[in-house]
């Protein structure tokens, strides 16, 4: 059964709505408004988890107040838990129809889901409320244009539509006499001195002719292809891999990464688990730097799919528009193929299972279903495939409704029941910033590793990545702060930011 947006407010309304009862007294009405003045002066400062704790201390005295739910709604926008935010703005329109910000809260954080028909529908309110907004009519007309964009898509698509790839024509492609950049080997081959010319020429923001990003993609392509969904791998003693996490287009970072824990190579393997585009200015830079590595070293450098591999994220957070401005919207639709062979999860010696997000949505998953699911495809919105990209851990027992208003939260005994079921040791995942860089969970069973340090330039947490050594594959960790990078915001980020209206 796939998880909507509705479906996610019922579900974590279920059982709240017997909080919004009899009216507050008139000490619980002041108190909670300086809980409110006191979330709104940590929301100024950019602390959105203090202002949603006491946002949500003023809700517990006072749950019949449209607008602590709809501040609240906007602080959990800010840290992406847009599950949380929908059904907050849903419970502000439950209290007051008529309250506007409630309309608009709902709208962003459905567009932010991938709900753009549910967003249009509430931009259509606050439109007919204030048809004098240019921000919301702004918006309005950005989200009917991904409808209309949807709708034509789905139009004239079809299932014998050749790929990208087989249509393109390489050979036809000239490289300019002024060009200066790195080259191919005449035959294509990547060599380790294409990779450092490359690193160094992204690093002085330049482009890489596009023949050569072309030829790149093209051949990662054929390597995934041949992959499994769940990638399968066996250390020898002394043997060791780094796993990092989200990179989210922080180019400079990378080389950061590669300087302190040296460049790939067959005796240096990396692990980089999901999200390396997105958000970020230098996205484009990532994932070719990465599947330049991947054609050189196939079978000691590895690279997973996370939830940021696919068309809706792309759209939402700027990597297509990022690839269309930087090369062409054909470019942009090769990256959507070759995102979709990318494998779901890499088993580490029997032992370790590393995955994007997460567990799942229901018991009885086996190491055999991972190996079974069909991946090339835009990830459904309910099932194995979708837990794996989009789950997150919780410090209770059982699961909850997503933060995020896409699969599900899993707690410490999920995790065990997993592990002692399919013979595993523990599971390493992504997908969540953590001030540290890392997080170890569920008695030492769950680990969270995030690669992006300063993530979008201001949410001033470390970076880290995890070393596993054969035999013991005992985790052990190195964390570093963000580097200078050219003066730019993340650019990607900040668009989307605007689009969503969380700017």
């Amino acid at each position: 059964m796939a998880t909507t947006s509705e479906q996610v407010v019922e579900d974590f309304q279920a059982g709240q709505n017997d909080k919004v009862a009899s009216p507050p007294s008139q000490e619980d009405l002041e108190r909670s408004e300086a809980f409110k003045t006191k979330a709104n002066e940590f929301f100024s400062d950019k602390n959105y988890d203090q202002a949603i704790y006491y946002y949500t201390e003023a809700i517990k005295l006072n749950s019949c107040n449209a607008v602590y739910y709809s501040n609240r709604s906007l602080a959990y926008l800010r840290t992406e838990c847009y599950g949380y935010a929908l059904s907050d703005a849903s419970t502000a329109i439950r209290i007051d129809s008529n309250y506007v910000k409630g309309y608009y809260r709902r709208a962003t954080a459905n567009m932010a889901l991938g709900k753009f028909k549910a967003a249009l529908k509430d931009y259509e309110t606050v439109m007919k409320v204030r048809p004098n907004d240019k921000d919301a009519k702004m918006k309005y007309q950005e989200c009917a244009k991904i409808v209309k964009q949807k709708a034509f898509e789905r139009a004239i698509a079809s299932d014998d539509s050749k790929s990208v790839a087989d249509m393109m024509d390489i050979e036809s492609m000239t490289i300019e006499d002024d060009y200066t950049g790195p080259k191919l080997e005449g035959d294509g081959s990547i060599t380790v001195t294409f990779m450092k010319e490359l690193m160094e020429w992204f690093g002085e923001q330049k482009k890489l002719h596009r023949k050569y990003a072309y030829q790149i993609l093209l051949q990662v392509k054929q390597i995934l292809q041949k992959l499994p969904s769940l990638m399968e791998i066996n250390l020898k003693d002394g043997e060791m891999i780094s796993i990092c996490g989200d990179i989210h287009g922080q180019y400079y970072d990378l080389l950061n990464i590669f300087h302190l824990n040296g460049l790939p190579s067959e005796d240096n393997q990396y692990l980089f688990n999901g999200d390396f585009v997105d958000r970020g200015s230098w996205s484009l830079e990532v994932i070719l730097v990465l599947f330049g590595f991947k054609v050189l070293y196939p079978d000691h450098f590895y690279l997973l799919r996370g939830n940021h591999e696919t068309d809706n994220m792309n759209q939402m957070y700027g990597f297509e528009g990022e690839v269309k401005a930087k090369y062409t919207s054909q470019m942009f639709d090769l990256f959507s193929e070759v995102f979709q062979w990318l494998p779901l999860a890499q088993c580490i010696n029997g032992r370790v299972l590393v995955m994007h997000g997460g567990l799942f949505r229901e018991d009885g998953v086996t190491l055999d279903s991972i190996r079974n699911i069909n991946r090339n495809r835009q990830p459904p919105d309910s099932g194995p495939m979708c837990d794996l990209l989009w789950s997150d851990p919780q410090p209770e027992n059982g699961r909850s409704v997503s933060k995020r208003g896409v699969s599900c939260q899993f707690g410490p005994d999920v995790t065990c029941r997993f592990l002692e079921e399919n013979g595993l040791d523990l599971i390493i995942r992504s997908h969540e910033v953590k001030p540290e860089g890392y997080e170890v969970a569920h008695g030492g069973h769950c680990i969270t590793v995030f690669s992006a340090p300063n993530y979008c330039d201001q949410m001033g947490n470390k970076g880290a990545y995890i070393h596993l050594k054969a035999p013991e594959l005992k985790p052990t960790f190195r964390q570093f702060a963000a580097v200078e990078h050219p003066n730019m915001r993340p650019m990607a980020y900040a668009n989307a930011l605007m689009q969503l209206g969380i700017l």
